[in-house]
């Protein structure tokens, strides 16, 4: 398994989300997006290997993976004046997003 493909994979999903969303704010969307995938890049291969294993479940792996919700911190987002429900709102997206890209890449 390539995760350093599927980290890519992820970053294009997670931008295309951004843009989709935040269009005005895409860079600073960015930035955000990258900095999370930086601090939770090692939590998400081992539970990626884990999944690809078998030792994980699909529900595991989502409820892991939804545990890292409040470490998505929308620093740059925040700063734009971007209201803390459609911040909430693009974290559940980020989160469904992530755990459907590995899913569907490892499965």
């Amino acid at each position: 398994m390539d995760f350093d493909k599927i980290i890519k994979e992820l970053k294009n999903n997670l931008i295309n989300v951004t843009k989709e969303i935040f269009f005005e704010f895409k860079n600073e969307g960015k930035k955000d997006m990258e900095a999370f995938l930086k601090s939770s890049e090692n939590k998400l291969k081992k539970w990626t290997e884990l999944l690809k294993k078998g030792d994980l479940t699909i529900d595991d792996f989502e409820w892991l993976v939804k545990s890292q919700k409040d470490l998505l911190i929308m620093n740059a987002l925040y700063q734009t004046g971007t209201s803390k429900i459609k911040l909430g709102h693009f974290k559940n997206k980020v989160i469904k997003t992530i755990i459907k890209t590995i899913v569907t890449i490892v499965l």
